[in-house]
């Protein structure tokens, strides 16, 4: 004899596991298209980020962390670290590659994370733990690009043309603060064919 509500189970199971998948799918495209929205629409305190720019807050915003100025959006969060500095910003790629320079953090941890937007995957770090701390110049390409990279610069590939870039730099202590600020708003991004004739300015050799 049939079971009517085995027979209902036996449909259903199939729908919401499909469901499932499919959030699962979705979720990591929807945080990061709410991020890419507030981080170009609103910005994060001091007005919309453009495109192919990192913003670093003021050290004000990271030493008061109970204040949230009131033009940042909903996803900007206060007082979760009181350690680490970070920069933000969205690379879109279509028009060319972008030259990512850091400076000489001296031993000092830091991390410059790439990420893929479609899946909420890292594709590529520049930092202590991976290139060390020593100054650089990396080459970040979009899919089809076959320019020439010059010596002495590596060459990141992006699986895509839109990438979703974080760095961070730690603050040792409160003392330290203005320090590791300074190094983090030398983090720089410039097109490739800016960068070609006017490299970012460094101060001092190595740097």
């Amino acid at each position: 004899m049939a079971n009517p509500a085995y027979d209902r189970l036996l449909v259903f199971s199939p729908v919401m596991v499909a469901t499932w998948l499919a959030f699962i799918y979705a979720w990591p495209r929807l945080i990061l298209t709410v991020y890419r929205r507030a981080i170009l629409g609103r910005g994060l305190g001091e007005g919309p980020v453009p495109l192919n720019t990192l913003y670093l807050p003021p050290q004000e915003f990271f030493a008061d962390p109970l204040s949230l100025p009131a033009s940042a959006p909903a996803v900007a969060t206060t007082g979760v670290n009181r350690d680490t500095l970070y920069t933000l910003g969205w690379l879109d790629l279509r028009g060319g590659p972008q030259m990512l320079h850091v400076p000489d953090m001296a031993g000092r941890y830091y991390s410059v994370q790439l990420t893929d937007p479609r899946n909420n995957t890292n594709f590529a770090y520049v930092g202590k733990r991976a290139t060390g701390t020593a100054a650089g110049d990396y080459l970040i390409s979009g899919p089809g690009w076959k320019g020439a990279v010059p010596a002495g610069m590596a060459r990141i590939s992006a699986p895509t043309h839109s990438v979703l870039i974080i760095g961070r730099v730690l603050v040792e202590s409160d003392g330290d603060l203005p320090t590791a600020h300074a190094l983090a708003k030398r983090i720089q991004l410039l097109p490739w064919k800016q960068a070609r004739e006017a490299p970012p300015t460094r101060n001092g050799a190595g740097s």
